[in-house]
This record gives structure tokens, C-alpha cells and sequence, in this order.
């Protein structure tokens, strides 16, 4: 008997598995729900403000530990605010029943992290956010903690997506060299070392405009409001003439990367924070990379990768050129059927600086 192919299982084995009520569902997924590695995960109908984060611990029932954290319940029906430095947990329409062999791993999507919208994955029993082992069977659910910005939320709104892997999926060093040899995977030398390497861009070319702040003080995003917001009531720009700028603690910024990327259509990508050594501070809270991602397939042309920066302990001076963190790149267990940025409604493809989708284009 043939084994099931292994890496990242793509968007039509994602549909399988629903039919096969391997990932439970109230209804049939909307239309662009199933993206081509990941599924986008719909928040339900009732949050709780709880006055901790927490993880449930191993053969633990989540709801079982609710009473100890839990503040008050908040029905998400007509819109509620989820408010900034608040820390709530929502119960999601999805759940699973994966099979033995199939392994799970969740993140927040782009607009999500581009907000600052802080959120993770629970399961029961969970003994670690946003991983989830094979065999699990039970519900899900959303942490969320706003940041920078109050949200108001209501339920089926997409936070956070799940992707889904059976054996090893990730390509090694010597393989991704081979693969960028082939295919010229970022535009220009190729720095892989536990993954491909990116840096900041701060010498924009034409413009000294290199990232925004989001200012402290700020009024509330509706998460359905689209094209709506003006930058200028929720963000600062970040000017630099010198490709060099320094990162106040405790502030959240969007840069981008130097290099522009794309991820081939048989493989993802997922992009993980570099390592502490290099600096007190964290890039990139929402990590997938869908195949086709800048690729020449799926009408791009290389793309930069967008980079959530929050500096922790100290001020920390960001230098044009610095590697700031790492794509790790994986094996689809097959091709995807529609590719991130064909035939699909892909906000970020080829991209630039860019903030959420939220907010009006300059």
C-alpha cells in the first residue's frame, strides 16, 4: 500500500479532510476560507476577557481552567470591542479530529499582525500555543490581545489560519541552495543558514519614508472596514537619509524587507523571528507564506516581505542591510490546486511597504 505523500497538505487535501469531518465545521467554509496551504480559522460568537494568558496543561480541558481566568462573557453577535492591552479567548467555529499522522500549526494571517492584534492558538490539553499534535481531537480556540489598536470584532471574522503537515516538511540548507540555484528564490546573494535570510530595508529607493509607528493614543478599527482608514489618525511615518533608525522599546513598527522574495508553487514558507542574539527585538507575528507568494506563476514578480517589529528591553539601532530574521521553507505534500495571487483574492502580492488592508492607500 502507498503512503500518503508527505510535507504541507495543500488546499485540496484541506478540503478533503472536511468532507471527511477531519476539521468540524457549523457550515460549509466560504469561498475564499481554504487558501492554498492554510485554512483561515472564524472566530465564534462568545469571547472572555480573562485577566491572564494560560495554557490548559496536558489532559486538561480548556473550559476547565476558564473559571479560574475568566472575567466576563462577551457575546460577539452584534460587534463588541476588544480592547487594547486586554487579554480575551474566543472559541472557534473549527475544530479537528486529525488523523494520526497529520500534525497541525497555526498563525496569525497578514492583516492580523499588521494591526498588532496579538493572537495565538489554543487547544485542550494544550501544553503549547499554536501546536498541535497529531491524533488531536476537540475544539479550538483564538487568544487575542490587542496591542496597539482597540478592534471591534464580531463573529466568523478570520484572525488566524491552521496548516497542516504529515512527516517532515521542512528543506534543508543544502537543498534550499540547490532550490534557489534553480529557481533564484530572493533577488539578489542568498544568506541561508537554518532557513533563507532577509534583511531591512532602510534606503528606500526615491523616498527616505522606510516604515510607520503606530501612534499610542489612537480611535477604534472595525476588522470589516476595508479601504477605510486614513494612516495619518493611527500611524507615524518613519523617515531615514541615513539607512539608519532607532527602535524605541515597547513601540511596534512596520518596515519591510530588502529583498524580495517568491515562493515557488511546491513549496511554502513560513517566517520565523532571527535570533535574540542579533538584537532585543521580534520581526514578523504572522508567519505563512503561501505557495506562489511572488512567484512569476501566480503573477508576481517577487515580493517583499512585510516585517512587524517590536523592540523589548533596550533602544536597539536598526542598520539598512541588517538580517533581522529567516524564511524556513517547506514541501507541499502536492501542488496546490489555485496558487497565492491567481484566482484568488491575495491583498498582499507583490508588495511593498504595505499596511493592513484596513487602511486607505496613500
Amino acid at each position: 500500500m502507498k503512503a500518503d505523500p508527505t510535507g504541507v497538505l495543500p488546499s485540496q487535501t484541506i478540503a478533503a479532510m472536511i468532507d471527511a469531518g477531519q476539521i468540524t465545521m457549523p457550515e460549509s467554509p466560504t469561498a475564499d476560507q481554504i487558501q492554498p496551504a492554510s485554512l483561515d480559522l472564524r472566530l465564534g460568537h462568545t469571547a472572555y476577557r480573562v485577566r491572564a494568558s494560560f495554557l490548559p496543561g496536558e489532559k486538561t480541558a480548556l473550559s476547565d481552567r476558564l473559571d479560574l481566568f475568566a472575567m466576563h462573557k462577551i457575546d460577539l453577535t452584534p460587534g463588541a470591542v476588544l480592547e487594547k492591552g486586554c487579554v480575551y479567548l474566543v472559541p472557534l467555529m473549527e475544530g479537528l479530529a486529525l488523523p494520526d499522522d497529520v500534525t497541525a500549526v497555526a498563525n496569525a494571517k497578514s492583516s492580523t499582525g499588521r494591526l498588532d492584534l496579538f493572537t495565538r492558538l489554543i487547544t485542550d490539553g494544550g501544553t503549547e500555543f499554536d501546536r498541535i499534535d497529531a491524533g488531536y481531537t476537540g475544539p479550538l480556540y483564538a487568544e487575542i490581545s490587542p496591542r496597539s489598536f482597540s478592534v471591534l470584532a464580531r463573529p466568523g471574522m478570520r484572525l488566524n489560519q491552521i496548516r497542516f503537515r504529515r512527516g517532515r516538511a521542512e528543506i534543508g540548507d543544502e537543498d534550499l541552495r540547490a532550490l534557489h540555484d534553480a529557481v533564484s528564490l530572493v533577488n539578489g546573494p542568498a544568506h541561508i543558514d537554518g532557513g533563507l535570510g532577509f534583511s531591512v530595508d532602510l534606503k528606500r529607493q526615491n523616498s527616505t519614508l522606510v516604515g510607520y509607528r503606530a501612534k499610542p493614543h489612537t480611535g477604534l478599527i472595525d476588522l470589516d472596514r476595508i479601504g477605510h482608514y486614513d494612516v495619518a489618525d493611527f500611524w507615524e511615518e518613519v523617515h531615514s537619509s541615513k539607512g539608519r533608525i532607532i527602535l524605541d522599546p515597547g513601540a511596534f513598527y512596520i518596515l519591510v524587507s530588502r529583498e524580495a522574495v517568491h515562493v515557488p508553487p511546491d513549496c511554502a514558507a513560513e517566517m520565523a523571528p532571527y535570533l535574540a542574539m542579533v538584537g532585543e527585538f521580534r520581526v514578523h507575528y504572522a508567519g505563512f507564506f503561501d505557495p506562489g507568494f511572488g512567484h512569476a506563476a501566480a503573477g508576481g514578480h517577487g515580493s517583499r516581505g512585510v516585517l512587524e517589529v517590536r523592540c523589548h528591553e533596550a533602544p536597539f539601532a536598526l542598520e539598512h542591510g541588517q538580517i533581522v530574521g529567516r524564511l524556513v521553507y517547506e514541501h507541499m505534500a502536492a501542488r496546490p490546486e489555485r496558487l497565492y495571487g491567481a484566482d484568488l483574492k491575495s491583498n498582499y502580492q507583490g508588495q511593498g511597504l504595505k499596511l493592513s488592508k484596513h487602511f486607505r492607500a496613500a
